[in-house]
């Protein structure tokens, strides 16, 4: 194993795939292909993850409390963001399902990605190729979009963001 020099963004995308699968038969090369990550980052990505607790020594298994605690209480501090100009993108944060539809919220947060259709706020989502995989996967722009709230959100967003989360991992 290379050295551990701890969690990288990409494995908090690649996490949140696995988060979402309906059982443990899933393959390196199948989440690679999904989210347009090489199969080699993704190997190198799940020794990472259970080097530092959010993944079974198995690789198959997430350890959804550590990674619920990580998302709320570390994720905004590893990998912060403070949305910029407007542009095209793809909406994400409390601007995209499932926080959009408990909130209303003038400001528009989006992943900047010349394919969007919509406008507002830019955030560099955690793999540039993220707009491109939840383009194909909703449950997978869904789940990152929540994510982003612990990056991007208030106390009250947060909070919405770690119940729906919650129900997400059980």
């Amino acid at each position: 194993m290379k050295k551990h020099n701890g969690i990288r963004p990409q494995d908090i995308v690649i996490l949140a795939k696995i988060a979402i699968q309906k059982d443990d038969s899933w393959y390196i090369k199948d989440i690679a292909n999904e989210l347009f990550i090489s199969n080699s980052e993704v190997s190198e990505s799940l020794e990472r993850s259970v080097y530092s607790g959010l993944l079974s020594n198995t690789k198959k298994r997430l350890m959804k409390g550590a990674f619920l605690d990580y998302l709320v209480y570390g994720l905004k501090y590893t990998f912060p963001q403070k949305p910029k100009s407007i542009q095209r993108g793809m909406l994400t944060a409390y601007s995209a399902p499932p926080i959009a539809e408990l909130i209303e919220n003038k400001e528009k947060i989006v992943w900047a990605y010349a394919d969007g259709k919509d406008r507002g706020m830019t955030i560099e989502p955690l793999h540039p190729n993220v707009p491109k995989a939840c383009e194909k996967d909703k449950e997978l722009h869904e789940i990152l979009s929540l994510i982003e709230v612990f990056r991007v959100g208030n106390v009250r967003e947060v909070k919405l963001a770690t119940e729906e989360m919650k129900k997400r991992l059980k």
